[in-house]
């Protein structure tokens, strides 16, 4: 369980260190005062009485301590004993009211809620105008400890499951650097990225016109041919006309995709996020 509230048991008292320690421990300092072994506590050294006590539960909120002194006794939690289960979950609550009454009063309420629901028990049980019995005052009580109860099972169950750190470390594995320069390949995201900001710059100029365009792939992979032939290379977003509009610019870009894809243009990057550049492939003569 989590360390949130706390409850301490109903029979031990308070521990004080001064009581716990002794004056010496078979010769050797139990303490450092600047640098200086301290063999034995300060006569004038004030200790509070609660600076130990020893804390045997600890509960999530109400909730839980409900659940835990029921299934402590085997209750059936379709049918609590609520004289019983009160009295006990009372008991509990007056022990933390004396140190921590703010979280007490998280508990009061559920304190609260519990002899309501006895003192209906003990109504008698009237029918309703269509006939039908009462519903059981016990029934919302049941209906939260039961979903409480699942969600912390479940908690549990994905406690055990094996987590990073605790249960087992990420392998490492260390790869020597060679000195030959390697230029990162263009990556699909990159290229991706290249080509939405190619699509953005040609919606700035689009416009709406109603016209039929035949185009065609092989005739735009000529053109792109064309373009490169007598250059060493040229910048990926000067292969595309904006003003032609999104259609060509599309039809244009299969056309360099399908280029790249029989080898005969080669699209390069210098780095990582550096300008992507197209080529025709070289060929050696």
């Amino acid at each position: 369980m989590s360390s949130s509230p706390v409850l301490a048991a109903p029979t031990e008292l308070p521990i004080t260190a001064a009581e716990s320690t002794p004056q010496v421990i078979d010769g050797v300092a139990f303490a450092r005062l600047y640098g200086a072994p301290l063999f034995k506590l300060p006569q004038d050294l004030y200790i509070p009485p609660d600076a130990l006590e020893v804390f045997l539960e600890t509960f999530e909120g109400p909730l839980d301590l409900l659940l835990y002194l029921i299934r402590r006794q085997n209750f059936n939690v379709l049918d609590i004993p609520m004289a019983e289960v009160t009295r006990q979950y009372l008991g509990y609550i007056e022990q933390i009211r004396g140190s921590n009454l703010e979280l007490a009063a998280e508990y009061l309420l559920m304190a609260a809620m519990l002899i309501e629901i006895k003192s209906r028990m003990l109504l008698p049980v009237k029918k309703s105008d269509s006939g039908e019995e009462a519903e059981d005052p016990r029934a919302e009580l049941v209906r939260r400890l039961l979903e409480y109860e699942q969600m912390k099972l479940a908690a549990q169950r994905i406690d055990t499951l094996p987590t990073l750190g605790r249960d087992f470390l990420r392998a490492q594995v260390q790869i020597d650097r060679s000195d030959a320069q390697r230029l990162p390949e263009v990556s699909l995201p990159d290229l991706a990225a290249a080509w939405a900001e190619v699509l953005k710059r040609a919606k700035l100029g689009a416009s709406h016109k109603i016209m039929r365009e035949q185009l065609s792939v092989r005739e735009h992979m000529s053109m792109i041919l064309r373009q490169l032939n007598g250059l060493r290379f040229i910048e990926f977003s000067e292969l595309f006309d904006a003003a032609r509009g999104i259609p060509v610019a599309i039809v244009h870009f299969l056309a360099l995709l399908e280029l790249a894809r029989e080898s005969l243009i080669d699209i390069t990057q210098a780095e990582a996020y550096a300008p992507i550049y197209v080529r025709l492939t070289y060929v050696p003569s």
